[in-house]
């Protein structure tokens, strides 16, 4: 299985990362991608990806970081993509639930990532809370870009505009939930061939794991259960199709 979607970076995960890769073995995790969301973080990520064959990353700039971040950033971003570890671009995209940083500033970043995206053919990782309608609107300018937008928490109505973009859709922890009866509705309707799982450790620790505050990619599993119950699907099914989803939009052979 792979765990789309975490940050090792994060000190939580960081200082235990050899324990974490080991549970995430012994889970049955073998690979995982882990997301960095600015510029400091771009290069903590990487000297955690390099000299590892399991894990890849994702380099980008997160908008609610966008106030923080220089125009200049999106050249060194350029830059890295060069690095053998790198996968994608992200996470990038808009925030409207928290005002962090200028609706007008985020859009410019990521429009800048995106046209990066666009010139090194990478994939992208989108974040997107409240603001489905104007992250698609950017996406039309960008049509051969492949996204998937991770973490979806959002409405039936905005699942269905962006599996009407031909996006893929990652789902967390927070689709085990009890109280998320909506979101495994919703994913229920996701197709096989568009559906992630993730993480997004360590946040969002899946049921029955709550306990745990820190959430981990060998929790993976338990979101990959409730996938197969949805879909009425056995877990070793999810598992293979999710995988394959995967190494199919990070082009990770």
């Amino acid at each position: 299985m792979i765990d789309t979607h975490c940050h090792l970076s994060d000190p939580r995960l960081a200082r235990q990362l050899a324990e974490v890769l080991a549970r995430a073995a012994a889970a049955g995790v073998q690979r995982m991608v882990s997301i960095a969301t600015d510029r400091d973080d771009w290069h903590a990520t990487l000297a955690i990806t390099r000299g590892r064959d399991n894990i890849r990353c994702a380099l980008g700039i997160h908008p609610n970081y966008a106030h923080e971040a220089s125009l200049e950033q999106l050249a060194e971003l350029k830059q890295v993509q060069a690095d053998p570890c790198v996968v994608a671009l992200g996470e990038m995209g808009l925030d409207y639930h928290y005002d962090f940083a200028p609706k007008d500033r985020q859009k410019i970043f990521f429009q800048g990532q995106l046209e990066i995206a666009r010139q090194y053919h990478r994939p992208v990782v989108i974040h997107c809370r409240e603001a489905t309608d104007d992250c698609l609107a950017i996406l039309k300018d960008f049509p051969e870009i492949s996204c998937d937008f991770h973490c979806f928490t959002g409405t039936m109505a905005e699942s269905r505009k962006i599996l009407d973009g031909g996006y893929l859709m990652g789902f967390t922890g927070a689709v085990t939930f009890k109280n998320n009866d909506y979101l495994r509705q919703i994913a229920a309707l996701v197709p096989l061939d568009r559906l992630m799982v993730e993480t997004d450790a360590p946040y969002l620790t899946p049921e029955p794991m709550r306990k745990q505050k820190i959430n981990e990619p060998a929790m993976v599993v338990h979101v990959a259960r409730v996938l197969a119950a949805v879909h009425g699907k056995t877990f070793e099914e999810i598992e293979k199709v999710t995988s394959e989803n995967a190494r199919r939009f990070y082009r990770w052979k």
